[in-house]
């Protein structure tokens, strides 16, 4: 009986270890496939995760190499992966040869693991090479498409998959003052961003909740409203763009009725119920500006993201999602988004089928609508049509980019769902510009998420990324700060990881060379990191302080400035019990930053106006602040508050409105004005009266906010004039 049970006993050992060395056998985790044909771009690399990390000792071209149709070793690159569970196979550094037909990679058996195990059995994956991404091209396809997604989203976990994407100088024809006028703050230069205030020297161009005020600014003592370009409830415009005789007005719009599978609006939608949601532009004539006229509509079916304009090239970036859960009751669905465009007729119609690229093997349910228009000669447009999204953009002269975050659904021992895990990395894609086309050019997922736009940098052909993994709770597992540099492919060349354990970025600004990011959690680390050696990024220098910066501005090489939060820290007693510190902000604060020394970076003077309560839209929106480079003065919004002694949670109202100061590198800020719209003495705040941006033309500086616009000398501050609009 014995030896029955010990033969059992030996059985089921067997069988374990057989079963355990099934598992823990590597594997290659690809998607790719033979039932499509694979495509691939001519600088594309290839990523192969495997179920287990790779010892990098299996990182040679006996394990990994790629041939061409003749059959010809190619000389390519190969990186192992941070994760450790990916290899990458990057191109000849000529690319592949457009139009090869048979180009492939081989992965033979004999790769190890880290813990020795190897793959018992080789892979191989043959690719056609093509200049741009490969379209749907007919119905059929797309829709296959859409049932794939469909099919994986019921596979995997969470409710939407295991992985989630987050859909988050002009010049003027008339007479300007000597001196200039004032465009908009935006991120690189040359690159103008859309905003609901603009001026093009002799006019300010205002948006007011749904309709557009142009008003005559010169002479600022005799202002008066020329022109009211109003919509009706559908339409609600969010940005501004003036170009020589032009004026671009973006915004987000919706249609009520009833839109078909053909695009013919007198037929029924599948669900009656929707509203087709748009991202619309206008385009006016305002050589009168007593007079704008309508030149061109454009209407796309989807949210607005972003935009700019260069060059006299406008740059429209929507993005749409079909209700694929529609899709999953079986019902018929147009899959593609409408477009309207008033140069061709009265009707919208779906963008066609061989206008709408995919990446191969993707599985992106979502659009991105890319619409650019010439303002030099507006009949010339492009738009291109991508299967993929994003929920920021960067725009470089040549090139756009598009993140996105993605979330995974977390588990925990059991394989039961706890929730979204709220430490998303980031799939970053970039296209090409080439006159009014924009076209695909590569594709990356890099660890943590990015804060937003400041966060991205095109520098000497290498793009920089600074993001946050983790999350500062988490005592555990803190969060990090890193910063990748990926070359023209968007391969990672160099990086910089683990910066401030415990803290998240709170901004960040690229400087040629210098990279400048603060983090935060109980104080303020200011970080002066080097980049002039792509692969080897290095921290010069570190500056901690109480507070933080939303933004940084460059002021020159050698000096920033910030603006953000002060901050203090309170002691918690919790029934005569003393527990964690509380770090609470306190007012608004202004740095200026010497880096002049890199290695000892220094706060050489700061301002912290008003209380707890304090708040400036600039700590959220860059294009809040107005910057005159000529006399070192700048100006922004600003509602102050101050605590109330004897108690903790209390604020007081003081002002709102908007503050005007003078920096120097020797002398620090200097108070200039501060000017408000409200009446009497307000007790609370209002939005009537809430100045949220400043322009200057000339030698005036005018302040903006929804019914009142006032201007005031630069040099004396003296008010010179005010138009009241009801």
């Amino acid at each position: 009986m014995k030896k029955v049970m010990y033969g059992i006993f030996l059985l089921f050992l067997i069988g374990g270890i057989g079963i355990a060395y099934f598992y823990t056998e590597p594997k290659v985790l690809a998607s790719w496939n033979g039932t499509d044909e694979q495509i691939v771009l001519p600088n594309a690399v290839l990523k192969i995760p495997f179920s287990k990390k790779i010892s990098s000792e299996s990182l040679n071209q006996q394990y990994f190499y790629v041939t061409d149709s003749r059959g010809n070793k190619l000389d390519v690159s190969l990186f192992l992966e941070d994760d450790g569970n990916s290899v990458s196979v990057a191109p000849p550094k000529k690319g592949y040869e457009i139009g090869e037909q048979n180009i492939t990679l081989y992965i033979k058996k004999g790769v190890k693991t880290d813990n020795g195990r190897k793959l018992s059995k080789g892979y191989s994956y043959t690719f056609s090479v093509k200049e741009e991404l490969p379209v749907i091209g007919n119905a059929e396809r797309l829709k296959e498409y859409f049932e794939e997604i469909v099919e994986y989203e019921k596979e995997s976990e969470g409710f939407f998959g295991t992985a989630v994407k987050e859909e988050k100088s002009s010049s003027s024809e008339g007479s300007s003052p000597k001196g200039g006028y004032s465009e908009t703050n935006v991120q690189v230069q040359g690159i103008d961003e859309g905003d609901h205030v603009k001026t093009n020297g002799t006019h300010i161009f205002q948006i007011v909740q749904s309709y557009i005020r142009i008003v005559k600014a010169v002479p600022a003592d005799a202002m008066k409203q020329e022109a009211l370009i109003t919509y009706d409830y559908t339409f609600h415009p969010s940005q501004l763009y003036v170009h020589h005789d032009k004026l671009v007005v973006i915004g987000q719009s919706f249609r009520e009725e009833a839109v078909g599978a053909d695009g013919a609006s007198d037929k029924k939608m599948v669900h009656p119920m929707s509203r087709m949601q748009t991202t619309k532009v206008f385009v006016y004539d305002i050589s009168d500006p007593t007079k704008p006229s309508e030149i061109r509509v454009v209407e796309t079916e989807g949210n607005l993201l972003s935009s700019r304009k260069m060059d006299g090239k406008l740059f429209v970036i929507s993005q749409y999602m079909p209700d694929l859960w529609l899709m999953r009751e079986g019902k018929d669905l147009e899959l593609r988004p409408m477009i309207f465009d008033s140069k061709f007729d009265n009707d919208i119609h779906p963008i066609p089928y061989h206008s709408i690229s995919y990446m191969p093997n993707s599985k992106e349910g979502s659009y991105s609508i890319i619409t650019t228009l010439d303002l030099d000669n507006t009949n010339k447009s492009e738009v291109s049509t991508f299967l993929g999204s994003g929920s920021d953009l960067y725009m470089s002269e040549n090139h756009v980019y598009l993140a996105v975050r993605n979330y995974s659904y977390q588990h925990n021992k059991n394989n039961a769902e706890i929730g979204w895990f709220h430490s998303p990395n980031t799939t970053l894609y970039k296209f090409r510009i080439n006159g009014l086309k924009v076209t695909f050019q590569a594709s990356a997922e890099i660890k943590g998420s990015i804060l937003n736009q400041f966060s991205m940098d095109e520098h000497n052909g290498y793009f920089r990324v600074a993001t946050t993994e983790g999350n500062t709770w988490d005592e555990k597992s803190p969060s990090a700060n890193h910063l990748f540099i990926l070359d023209e492919n968007l391969h990672q060349v160099g990086k910089l990881k683990d910066l401030a354990r415990g803290e998240k970025i709170y901004s960040a600004r690229f400087m040629g060379d210098r990279v400048y990011i603060v983090t935060f959690k109980e104080v303020d680390p200011l970080f002066v990191i080097d980049t002039s050696v792509p692969n080897q990024p290095k921290v010069l220098g570190e500056l901690k302080i109480p507070g933080f910066s939303n933004y940084l501005h460059p002021y020159d090489e050698n000096h920033l400035v910030g603006f953000g939060h002060d901050t203090k820290i309170l002691a918690d007693k919790n029934n005569g019990v003393q527990s964690q510190p509380r770090i609470v902000t306190n007012g608004v604060k202004i740095s200026l930053f010497d880096v002049s020394n890199v290695s000892q970076p220094k706060e050489k003077f700061s301002q912290v106006i008003g209380g707890r309560g304090s708040y400036s839209p600039l700590n959220h929106d860059h294009k809040a602040l107005l910057w005159n480079k000529q006399n070192h003065t700048f100006a922004f919004p600003v509602t102050v508050y101050h605590e109330v002694k004897g108690t903790e949670f209390e604020q007081k109202f003081e002002f709102q409105g908007g503050y005007v100061y003078s920096v120097n590198p020797e002398s620090g800020f200097t108070f200039k004005n501060k000017i408000t719209h409200q009446k009497g003495t307000p007790i609370y705040e209002d939005w009537e009266n809430a100045i949220d941006r400043f322009v200057y033309i000339g030698n005036t500086l005018y302040s903006i906010s929804p019914y009142t616009i006032t201007a005031h000398d630069f040099t004396t501050s003296q008010k010179i004039g005010t138009l009241e609009i009801n």
